[in-house]
């Protein structure tokens, strides 16, 4: 097994007669595009595995460096930094080749974007899944409207707005992951994975069952609660999904409703408000469509014209850490429709055009069904 690695893209390349492993050393692998591209047009590449080193598979962005960018003046660079991952993000999504991600650990924020988009997506008992961006003033972004708007019922709201962390086998059992192996068997299955001479779907599905178990879900898990989930967030507005939580909590002491309501008190206003509509509109547009809608609102997020939530997320949760971020609005019911509408919108900037996401050809038909 041959493997190279350089300081500038901070991305482990392995490779076996077949198969090429790509080991996530830093968040937001933006490096990962080019080798990405290369293997695509490699006839010698049937298969990429996708990794993390450590604890986490990958937890999400340094979106505290962008903000410092855009404190000193220059959104645009924070603009040409989410360019730059949401063309990975819809690569991904298209791929022509099979891409086993294997996510044992945290995987959060553009750690799934790197991963959920892929073909094969394997948990295990150490994997965290989180979209936390409406804690930070921000909005699940890396084409998470896509993804979590086809979750089973209306899973994806939950889950995208609450920013509730899921374990491997929540997972599974919603769909966010493919598979479940446990970390044990991890080596076993990249061994076997190694070996594999095919780009058939069916036959690396047939090798990572060999490995899989259906896991235990966890008796207070939220995932057995989808009638209340389907009742509470399939409501038109967030005011009515807070109030229809509310209302369930006085007749049941379900932790996860509790903690459902806490997050949402918490969270920005802004945020919940347009991250609602962006997986909604979702559940209606392909992954391109998701991804090029996702890049307008992350740049009105940045020039902060209707509010700097963002800023202020960053500051409580990242940089200061006093986790007491004072959003502006303050109540859902001062975010009102005309609001929301901005983050929709083309930004008036001479200096602003649309993401161009690259053309793409000769796609396997599970890649054409996203589109």
């Amino acid at each position: 097994m041959a493997s190279a690695q350089s300081q500038e893209d901070q991305v482990l390349e392995e490779e076996t007669s077949f198969v090429r492993i790509l080991t996530l050393n830093r968040p937001r692998q933006l490096n990962a595009l080019s080798a990405q591209m290369r293997y695509e047009t490699d006839s010698n590449v049937k298969l990429l595995i996708l990794k993390g080193k450590g604890r986490a598979f990958c937890a999400g962005g340094d979106v505290a460096a962008v903000v410092r960018g855009i404190n000193e003046g220059d959104w645009i660079s924070g603009a040409k930094f989410f360019s730059k991952e949401f063309i990975l993000n819809y690569l991904m999504a298209t791929y022509t080749k099979p891409q086993v991600s294997i996510l044992n650990g945290i995987v959060m924020g553009g750690g799934a974007g790197v991963s959920i988009h892929g073909r094969f997506r394997v948990a295990t008992e150490n994997s965290v899944f989180a979209m936390p961006e409406t804690a930070l003033g921000l909005f699940p972004d890396i084409g998470a409207s896509y993804f979590l708007s086809r979750l089973p019922g209306f899973f994806g709201e939950y889950v995208g707005l609450t920013g509730a962390r899921l374990d491997g086998a929540e997972m599974r059992a919603c769909g966010l992951a493919t598979h479940f192996v446990p970390s044990s068997r991890l080596a076993l299955l990249e061994e076997a994975l190694y070996k594999v001479n095919s780009s058939d779907p069916a036959v690396i599905s047939a090798v990572i069952d060999k490995f899989s178990l259906e896991p235990y879900l966890k008796d207070h898990s939220a995932y057995h609660w989808m009638d209340v989930i389907d009742k509470c967030f399939s409501r038109r507005t967030v005011e009515e999904i807070l109030s229809a939580l509310e209302s369930e909590s006085t007749n049941r002491a379900d932790a996860w409703i509790s903690d459902a309501i806490q997050s949402l008190k918490k969270a920005s206003p802004t945020s919940l408000k347009i991250s609602l509509r962006s997986i909604r509109e979702g559940r209606l547009q392909g992954v391109g469509q998701c991804l090029i809608r996702e890049y307008r609102m992350v740049c009105h997020v940045m020039m902060g014209e209707v509010s700097k939530d963002f800023f202020e997320g960053c500051r409580a949760i990242l940089l200061d850490k006093d986790k007491n971020p004072k959003w502006k609005p303050s109540k859902l019911e001062l975010v009102n429709d005309n609001m929301v509408d901005q983050y929709f919108s083309k930004i008036n900037d001479d200096r602003w055009e649309d993401i161009k996401l690259p053309a793409r050809s000769n796609l396997p038909a599970t890649a054409i069904a996203k589109l």
